[in-house]
């Protein structure tokens, strides 16, 4: 789940000029054709058109799209073929949101600006031929990945009832991301990945950033644990994962001078010895669906999960001098993240030693956000013989809703059919679901009228229900997860997230009980009236609480491994 509100990032924005004021015509039911210039792209291309409508006019409309309240106005319609001066329409028919038609958006002055989201065929060893967004270095975020065509802003009158049509032209295409550089404590790794390549077809990587420990190269014969940060990708160690050897600067203010405090102050501990000396890997594994796999293998997504564990943490242990024992490696996320630490705990027992996580993603299906995948019959709305109420999917803390099960997944199918919208309910369809029609992943539910399908559901239960899993394996899990297990959510999260994990904890201290052991041993935490991110520090904000994760956890960590570590592991080497 994405870690702040928001389908659609904000990634950054530039001013737009003053610019004419445009008439659309009159005459036919308003319309827009959308096409490239040959300049910009000479071939053909596949993709998704977007057009997006904006009341505001201090970013690109393009950055202004998401699940808030907000958000501004986008329609979207698939291209095949798409070739220079041709054109995408946009008309009555075409979808869009918040506003589902065209003919709903009150007249008046806007900005408005095209892009198109451009596709790559994959021939998957399956026998499969998608076409799908490949990440092109940025994680995945449609309106800022490279090579995407988009129009400049243009203000104009809009009336839908007036008619006639509007031609935009896309003029830029946008540039490639720069990499990252090394430094003395930041390392980036970026490896081919023989199993992904071979189920996508085409060359496909995995990459991570790599924090060192002080003395790491002044101590070369010391051997260190690992943490593995599951969560977004992100291109660097960065906040709040927090990296700053320098004080913030007079000019920040508010809470950018807040993070540059802790980031430096992290810093200091990093390098003075009061933090734990081991290596924190922070993995890179965004893929034509979103930006990161979910850490696990799957019939849509990949073998992601085996890729890791067998392909990248392999490498990186052996670059990085880590120990390379189950009992020196750690795991720790949240949101997206915490499923996926737990997850990777789930399936690999043998290879981690304990899973801390936050916030994570809905690990029973029973609780789904407020949905029961197994015995409601509609995702959107929940309903009795005579009434349906919309279902609720995204709220503050203090209860105001800002968006609907329908609402969420509409702008996804705005962004992209077949479940190609690189988005949050896309990729739990796209990871959890089997392959269905076309060779895209087979719906949990109509995208349209929430209709839930049971057989899809029952093999998200049997693959990808942790709660169900652990419920139904424990008897051989259990044995192997003793006091490796630890949560904290928030108990107002704001994806409704914590109902889910109540659900695991009574079954996991229903294993006290005789007859149910082993006993799991492990910890759940609930913050009081917290938003989405809790992480385990009721005493702050949870942005701030972000950006002492570390500070806070690894000592934890370590003690954790010291006293799990077998006779004669190398307790020592790493602790100068």
């Amino acid at each position: 789940m994405a870690a702040v509100g928001g389908v659609v990032f904000l990634l950054g924005f530039s001013l737009i000029p003053p610019l004419l004021s445009r008439q659309a015509p009159a005459g036919r039911p308003l319309r827009f054709e959308i096409s490239f210039a040959g300049g910009v792209r000479a071939t053909p291309v596949d993709g998704r058109v977007l057009m997006m409508i904006s009341t505001r006019g201090d970013a690109e409309p393009r950055f202004q799209i998401g699940e808030g309240l907000e958000t501004q106005q986008i329609f979207g319609v698939d291209a095949e073929g798409l070739g220079p001066s041709q054109a995408a329409v946009i008309d009555s028919t075409t979808l869009g949101y918040p506003r589902e038609r065209l003919r709903e958006v009150p007249p008046g002055e806007y900005y408005v600006q095209a892009l198109i989201n451009v596709y790559e065929t994959f021939h998957r060893a399956d026998g499969q031929v998608v076409k799908l967004p490949m990440d092109d270095g940025e994680g995945q975020h449609w309106n800022s990945s490279p090579g995407n065509l988009y129009s400049e802003p243009q203000k104009m009158k809009l009336d839908p009832q007036g008619g006639g049509t509007i031609k935009i032209e896309l003029t830029k295409a946008i540039p490639p991301i720069t990499a990252p550089q090394d430094t003395k404590y930041i390392k980036h790794v970026r490896i081919q990945s023989k199993l992904l390549s071979e189920f996508w077809g085409r060359p496909m990587h995995l990459g991570a950033v790599v924090l060192l420990p002080e003395g790491f190269e002044e101590h070369p014969e010391a051997r260190y644990p690992v943490m593995y940060y599951q969560g977004h990708f992100t291109p660097s160690f960065a906040t709040p994962v927090g990296f700053r050897k320098q004080p913030p600067t007079p000019d920040l203010t508010g809470y950018q001078r807040t993070v540059a405090e802790y980031s430096h102050k992290f810093c200091q501990d990093w390098t003075s010895g009061r933090l734990p000396r081991m290596l924190i890997v922070i993995t890179q594994h965004a893929n034509p669906y979103y930006d990161d796999s979910y850490a696990v293998n799957s019939a849509n997504v990949g073998p992601y999960g085996d890729a890791l564990v067998k392909e990248l943490y392999p490498y990186v242990e052996k670059k990085f001098r880590a120990i390379g024992e189950p009992w020196a490696r750690v795991l720790y996320g949240g949101s997206t993240g915490g499923w996926e630490a737990l997850a990777q705990q789930v399936f690999y027992p043998d290879f981690y030693n304990g899973a801390w996580c936050n916030c994570p993603d809905p690990i029973d299906f029973r609780a789904f956000s407020l949905v029961n995948l197994y015995q409601d019959r509609n995702a959107y709305y929940a309903e009795g013989p005579w009434k349906k109420v919309p279902r609720p999917a995204y709220r503050e803390a203090d209860g105001p809703i800002l968006a609907t099960m329908e609402d969420m997944n509409r702008l996804e199918l705005v962004l992209g059919t077949q479940g190609r919208s690189t988005e949050q309910f896309d990729i739990w369809q796209a990871v959890y679901s089997p392959v269905g029609e076309h060779g895209y992943p087979k719906p949990i539910y109509d995208k349209r009228t929430g209709v839930i399908d049971p057989q899809v559901a029952e093999y998200w239960r049997q693959h990808y229900d942790l709660s169900y899993i652990l419920q139904r394996d424990w008897k051989t899990l259990g044995p192997k997860l003793i006091g490796k297990i630890h949560i904290k959510v928030g108990d107002s999260d704001s994806y409704y997230l914590e109902r889910a994990v109540r659900l695991l904890e009574q079954f996991l201290e229903s294993t006290k009980e005789p007859g149910k052991g082993p006993y799991y041993g492990g910890t759940f935490e609930y913050g009081a009236g917290h938003p989405h991110c809790y992480s385990g520090d009721a005493s702050v904000s949870v942005r701030i609480a972000r950006l002492t994760i570390n500070q806070r956890f690894m000592p934890v960590m370590m003690e954790h491994m010291l006293k799990t570590a077998p006779p004669g592991a190398d307790t020592k080497s790493w602790r100068y």
